[in-house]
């Protein structure tokens, strides 16, 4: 039986018995619902594979270069993963800019290894058909921040202002519905159908939703990186698709991350 088929096993026994258990409890409201489901299947999220799959990847030799990613620096030394993405995004002396966890995964694997940027990023995310490498190594170097509080940094000049472009990027107005990220995250107590919308203006509401991502979700069956997460958000709001690893994700994802601080973190996560 290959990956594929034992996540979706174990996910059809985890969601029978949660679902089970949750649904005879009818005092509770429809997101404290969802809450406890989450809870009660969290230990057999099924993104401990992916975590597993990157694993293999940072370890092994690999490209043109046939090098592994273990002289990789994310922020904290060569091939330092512990506590890496409690501290990202970050200022990069090497490439002079600031770059979250995947654009930085972007350059090691180029420089390092030798792998085209453009094979990387024709497709960067996961589908049914085929895994995503970059997606996969994500989601093994935020597993080794569990626990951790985000310390994400404004010393730099050049942090400070990532920081800066990513909430105006946060509150601008545009599009065909003139939507922005604080249509839908800037108000407290509001969901879509049956998805509570985090308020990034409050700060645990902003805690619990970054410390979350990358997740596992449900209703995909895959694991999705905080990139697709900001790729999906752009499609939503009817923007035009961002290029993966671009300063505009990558500085969002600044605003975002700092707005985090304090918290720890807690991915991968699980979604609907």
């Amino acid at each position: 039986m290959n990956i594929s088929n034992v996540k979706k096993v174990i996910l059809v026994l985890s969601l029978t018995a949660s679902y089970a258990a949750v649904a005879a409890d009818a005092a509770i409201s429809d997101s404290d619902r969802i809450e406890q489901y989450r809870e009660m299947i969290s230990d057999g999220n099924p993104a401990d594979f992916d975590e597993m799959r990157g694993e293999e990847l940072w370890k092994k030799p690999g490209g043109p270069k046939n090098v592994s990613l273990e002289k990789c620096n994310l922020g904290k030394g060569p091939g330092v993963v512990k506590g890496a993405y409690a501290e990202l995004p970050r200022y990069f002396k090497d490439t002079k800019k600031v770059q979250d966890l995947e654009s930085r995964l972007l350059t090691c694997m180029t420089t390092l290894q030798g792998i085209p940027e453009a094979d990387i990023t024709a497709k960067p995310f996961a589908s049914e058909k085929k895994a995503s490498d970059i997606s996969s190594l994500a989601t093994y170097v935020v597993g080794q921040s569990k626990g951790i509080k985000m310390a994400v940094s404004l010393k730099h000049p050049k942090e400070k202002e990532a920081y800066e472009i990513g909430k105006r990027i946060f509150n601008y107005r545009a599009g065909p519905y003139d939507f922005a990220c604080s249509t839908c995250h800037a108000t407290s107590d509001v969901r879509i159908r049956m998805q509570d919308l985090p308020n990034f203006h409050v700060q645990k509401d902003a805690q619990a939703a970054f410390t979350s991502w990358p997740a596992y979700r449900v209703s995909q069956g895959l694991t999705r990186s905080f990139q697709w997460r900001l790729n999906d958000c752009f499609r939503q709001q009817r923007f035009p698709e961002p290029k993966f690893a671009s300063e505009v994700t990558v500085d969002l994802t600044m605003f975002l991350a700092v707005s985090a601080n304090g918290a720890e973190y807690a991915g991968p996560g699980l979604k609907r």
